[in-house]
């Protein structure tokens, strides 16, 4: 069964806390973790891109030259692909790039990205994950007090306010709960720092 370190607001470490074997504890499977991250960038494209076709620029209504006896190429108009000014071809159009997943895909994801960061030892609880203002020195200061290192993310069990403005205008913390975890946010950060509380939640919900 995995272990993580348990450590107080300064760092200190107060003890150590089994892992739940069914979340913490299995062989992490990277290609449904890639097809997760995957879906979650796809999911987050905007899809606003536009441009206008032959049919949609203004003008070209008029032949340029007649169609023989010129030497030159015929022409319908002016607004064709290889005139300058002209329509594109194959114009990008506004679409939806989402699509959705299986729900067991997604939470063997969860579990396999989890699983990773507890054989790592990137996993760190936290006994009482609580500020008492809204400030980021002191969030920052508890971040380097447990060695968060560049990226973490950090999980309350509700949302807390002063943990999520807290840390909103630190470079690479992203903060969320328990019950709403992000593969993409696990996988892109170094250190996954749980309150206990919301680790107990997760291995409730996620199990």
């Amino acid at each position: 069964m995995p272990k993580a370190t348990v450590v107080n607001m300064t760092g200190t470490k107060v003890g150590e806390v089994e892992l739940s074997d069914a979340i913490f504890g299995i062989e992490p499977n990277e290609v449904v973790v890639h097809e997760v991250v995957k879906n979650h960038l796809a999911n987050c494209r905007q899809g606003t891109q536009s441009a206008l076709t032959r049919a949609e620029v203004s003008g070209g209504g008029i032949k340029p030259w007649r169609q023989k006896g010129t030497g030159r190429a015929r022409q319908g108009s002016t607004r064709a692909p290889q005139w300058t000014h002209g329509g594109i071809v194959f114009a990008p159009k506004p679409r939806d790039y989402s699509y959705a997943l299986n729900k067991k895909v997604k939470r063997l994801a969860l579990k396999s990205v989890l699983s990773a960061k507890a054989a790592e030892g990137n996993v760190i609880v936290v006994d009482g994950l609580e500020l008492g203002e809204i400030k980021t020195k002191a969030m920052v200061n508890f971040l380097n007090a447990v060695e968060a290192g560049k990226k973490s993310v950090v999980v309350t069990n509700e949302v807390n306010e002063n943990v999520v403005k807290s840390a909103r205008n630190i470079p690479g913390v992203t903060t969320t709960t328990a019950k709403i975890l992000s593969v993409y946010d696990i996988v892109n950060a170094d250190k996954f720092i749980v309150d206990k509380a919301a680790l107990a939640v997760i291995e409730e919900v996620f199990a």
